[in-house]
């Protein structure tokens, strides 16, 4: 009876993980991420191989988060691995803000008609600056 259960837990468990890496998916391809990505590096017929490792770095993104998997892939690696993210949720950001039109409504309303792509780098410079400043003194 309790392997039963466990595994019937287990499987509501990974079920939920992939509507949830289902919805992330489709919040990336609704905001245009992938499809942006493919239309600048021409790659615009391979975007359902895009959509798959989207789905596929969700769901196993999931299960190293809730198994605490590791891998050994060191200091380089980590590094590799930090860049990427970085990227990640950099473009989340950026297809966030056009969604909203936010930096459209920003130049409006402080009067900015120059320099927008200096304010969008200084954006990026401030995130990354603040995120080292988490990660190595854990503000």
């Amino acid at each position: 009876m309790w392997l039963v259960s466990q595994i019937a837990v287990g499987a509501i468990g990974l079920a939920g993980g992939m509507v949830v890496a289902s919805g992330l998916a489709a919040l990336m391809i609704g905001l245009g991420i992938i499809p942006r990505y493919a239309g600048i590096t021409h790659t615009g017929d391979r975007i359902l191989l895009y959509e798959t490792c989207t789905m596929l770095g969700t769901i196993f993104g999931n299960l190293f988060y809730l198994y605490r998997w590791e891998l050994p892939v060191g200091t380089i690696g980590l590094c590799i691995v930090g860049l990427l993210f970085g990227i990640f949720l950099g473009s989340w950001v950026i297809a966030l803000g056009e969604v909203v039109n936010i930096f459209a409504i920003m130049a409006r309303r402080v009067g900015l008609t120059k320099g927008i792509g200096l304010v969008i780098v200084s954006m990026a410079a401030g995130k990354i600056i603040g995120s080292i400043l988490f990660f190595f003194y854990g503000w």
